[in-house]
Formats: C-alpha cells, structure tokens, sequence
C-alpha cells in the first residue's frame, strides 16, 4: 500500500457549506437544474459536482463512499442501503443467465442463501468450495464462470482467504475477485493481494455503533459508474439507497475506526488466549494454533491485530445457549446477532447468521452446533470481562 490506510481517510477533508468541520448534509430526495441541456446530459452520463436524484447518487454519499475507497485503495465506491444490496447489486452487475460463480462455502448466511436459493430463479450458478483448497477453487472453474467471491476472515469460522493464490486463479482465467471485507477493515487490505471488488457491510465495524444498516461496494471508476447507470446500473435499478442522514452518521463513525479496530483486536487476543489456556477448542487467527496462521501474519496489517471476532466450541446446541444466557445475565454483553458494536456480542452461528446453511454442510464445513461466536467489545477492563466469561463456563461446566 502507498499509504496507512488510517492516514488516507484523513488525507478525506469535505468541510461543510458554510465553513462547518464536518460536510453538509444533503437532506434532499432530487436536485435543482439551471438548464435543459445540463439534466439531459446527466441521464446519459455521470457529471463530476452534478446530482441528479439521490436514488442516483447524494452528496452526502459521495462523501462517505469517497472515504472508504480512499481506506479500501480503491477509485471509486457505491454506498447502499445494506451489506446485502452491496453483495446482491455486485452479483447482479457482473452476472446474466446461464453465468457460474465460484463461492467460498463458509460465508454470512444471508450471502448463502442469495447465491443458493436466490440466483437459481435468474439462471445462476454457484459453486460451493473450501476456500483455503486452492486445487477445489480450480476443480470449479469453467468457461460460464465469471467471479471468485470469499470473505477475507470468513463467517463464522474465520478460515482466511489466500487472496494471492485466488488472485492468479483470476488472472488465468479473466474472472472478477469479490471479496467481502466485512469482518477485518483496515486488518487486512484486499486491493493489496488484487481483489476486483471489496465489500463492506457498514452495519458493522466502520459504523461501530449498532444503530443503522448500510453496505458498501469499492471498486474501480468504471465499475461503480456502471453500478450506478440510469439505464442498467444494478445499484439505480434495483433501487437500494443509502439515506443520506445516515451516510452522514457513518462518515463522522469511520473517523474512529483505526483506533477502534486495534481495541477490539487487542481484547480478542486477549480472551482468545486466556480461553485457550481452559482447554477449549477456539477458532482466532491471532493464535499459533489457527491453521492459517502463518497466513494471517503475511496479509494482515498487523499494526491494527487480528481483528475482534472470536469463536469456540461448547460441544452442543443446549451448553452454548446455557453459556451465552449466563455471560448476558452476567454482563459480559449481549446475546444479539451482528458485530463489530462497542459491547461485547455473542450469538450461535448455526442457529442463527448461518442457519440458512443446511445442517449437514454446516457439518461438512466444521461448525459445530456449539459453536458460540463473539465480537469483543472496546471494553478498558478486558481482564475482568474474561473472569466474568470463566465464571459462567465453571457454571456451565464447560471447564
């Protein structure tokens, strides 16, 4: 990278309309013209500092999405209204009928379903492969395929993608490489290792404050033009616009996120230690005893850790509801769904961000039905958090 990724979201100045340290906000739906000829040009191409309809693009937006290309080392991106509309309108801009895509098994439940049970209706395929076996990706590939997608750290086991080696599969083969960066901003950057596309869920991390659902889609200028075209573009069509109040939230969030990402990182190291030290089986790519991670330490910007996510096994359905129940009584967090908030999370992934994946692939793929994944929290007192934590697996007998 020619840069901190931290530092290129600073290098981002937009001050407000009158002189205010933060940019205006565009509260508006459509935007004036002062000539015919100047709103015919925009519904034939994009003008630089012109605004047609905020379906299209606002302001507001353009900010917030200049920022995180800015952090992703991409040109351009396209804010939206969910990290699904961001996976949902990639697919559906790069893919027709009759095209295949070669998708990483262990990815957000929502994604599986979409490529699964959703894509079929207009005609396209997925293939479902490890995504750490380079020799399945290729086994995968035909001349209908189109894209490579994985997550950098996958959902919910935190297998890591080798986006080097997935790279040259690519490159041999003329295929976009999507990946979704969701669960490590600013720890791993994909446009480093030649990813096409990088994709964001906001909700989480960059937002960091769990109160709005937004996404994000960094990619080159022509690809996000195209995205958002008035006649074709899958973001303007399929209509999934990010409110431009929001945008503005989120863009005053991200200012924080490189510190915010070392805290969780360092708390989560600490936790998946002192876990491990119990004898439980823990699944965290900053431990020696994560299979990839020698892997982690190449591609990972270590200055912001291993990010926050962490998971471990309490052997079945019932011991990991019992634990969970006990760490919220205990307020150790919250048992909710979702990631990357400023409090402690903690759900079960099977029956829960993943239960959308069938049971026996979920056991194909190695995730147990006690599986308990956590997303650690800022906290300052990260000690007592974890005796809290030990407290409710003594109770629960799971050491």
């Amino acid at each position: 990278m020619s840069q901190d990724p931290a530092s290129r979201i600073q290098d981002m100045l937009a001050f407000g309309e009158f002189g205010g340290v933060n940019p205006s906000i565009e509260d508006t739906s459509t935007f004036t013209f002062l000539s015919v000829d100047k709103m015919e040009e925009l519904f034939e191409r994009e003008v630089e500092g012109c605004f047609l309809y905020s379906r299209h693009m606002n302001p507001t937006n353009h900010y917030l999405g200049s920022a995180i290309a800015l952090m992703e080392d991409k040109e351009y991106a396209q804010v939206t209204a969910s990290g699904m509309a961001a996976i949902t309108s990639t697919i559906m801009q790069i893919c027709k009928a009759g095209d295949e895509i070669v998708s990483s098994r262990t990815v957000y439940g929502g994604t599986y379903a979409f490529f699964k049970n959703f894509l079929p209706k207009f005609g396209i395929k997925t293939h479902f492969v490890n995504i750490v076996d380079i020799e399945a990706i290729k086994s995968k590939i035909t001349d209908k395929t189109k894209a490579i997608y994985c997550e950098s750290v996958s959902n919910p086991l935190l297998e890591i993608a080798d986006l080097k080696e997935i790279r040259k599969i690519c490159d041999e083969h003329n295929l976009q490489l999507i990946v979704d960066n969701t669960f490590s901003p600013m720890v791993v950057s994909p446009a480093k290792y030649g990813a096409d596309v990088v994709i964001h869920s906001l909700t989480k991390y960059i937002n960091g404050s769990s109160d709005c659902v937004a996404g994000v889609i960094c990619a080159s200028r022509d690809f996000v033009l195209s995205l958002r075209d008035v006649h074709s573009g899958a973001a303007m069509l399929l209509g999934p616009v990010l409110d431009s109040i929001r945008a503005a939230s989120i863009l005053k969030n991200i200012r924080t996120l490189h510190i915010r990402m070392k805290q969780h990182s360092k708390n989560a190291m600490y936790i998946a230690e002192k876990l491990e030290a119990l004898g439980l089986n823990v699944f965290y790519p900053g431990l020696k005893s994560h299979p990839q991670y020698n892997l982690a330490n190449e591609m990972f910007n270590l200055e912001y850790g291993y990010s926050g996510i962490l998971a471990f096994d309490a052997g079945t359905e019932e011991k990991a509801n019992e634990v969970m129940m006990k760490m919220q009584e205990e307020l150790v967090g919250y048992f909710a769904v979702s990631l990357g908030f400023y409090k402690t999370l903690f759900s079960s992934p099977g029956h829960s961000t993943s239960s959308e994946i069938p049971e026996d692939e979920q056991k194909e793929m190695g995730m147990s039905p006690g599986l308990v994944r956590l997303s650690i929290g800022l906290d300052n007192d990260i000690e007592r958090s974890f005796e809290r934590i030990k407290k409710c697996l003594s109770e629960t007998e799971l050491i």
